[in-house]
């Protein structure tokens, strides 16, 4: 049986803040906190960690890459990647977040389609970043 891949999910905005106060805030336990979830996050590569994800319980997370300021990437779960993108625009910083991992056939670990996942977490990212940007401009 083939796997379909379903597209990433993808959000960029533009955010006024300093660089590397957008990167604390997306590669530290206490910058996560306040805009995604709780979790034991370091931003070195192997690291494993946890996200707590409320009603869904503890997430299981590795760090995949880091480039500091630029990038960081981590398993999330079962099945998928997180990665979050920083690039300096003037006095601004462009930051996208990316969703990846998705197959139309797969379930996740809580039985549900990915594909009936994915249209959730599209838009609640969009709601997600946004609390980032009020977290980094408030």
């Amino acid at each position: 049986m083939s796997t379909q891949a379903l597209p990433d999910i993808r959000k960029t905005i533009l955010v006024h803040a300093p660089l590397q106060k957008v990167w604390e805030a997306v590669s530290t336990p206490e910058g996560l906190a306040a805009w995604f979830m709780p979790g034991n996050l370091q931003p070195v590569a192997g690291h494993e960690f946890i996200l707590e994800a409320g009603p869904f319980g503890q997430s299981p997370c590795k760090v995949l890459e880091v480039e500091p300021e630029k990038r960081l990437s981590f398993a999330w779960g079962k099945d998928w990647t997180l990665t979050f993108e920083l690039v300096q625009q003037g006095d601004q910083v462009e930051f996208t977040l990316i969703h990846s991992g998705w197959t139309a056939e797969q379930l996740t670990e809580f039985g549900e389609p990915h594909e009936l996942v994915r249209g959730r977490m599209d838009g609640g990212w969009s709601g997600i970043v946004k609390k980032l940007s009020a977290f980094l401009e408030g």
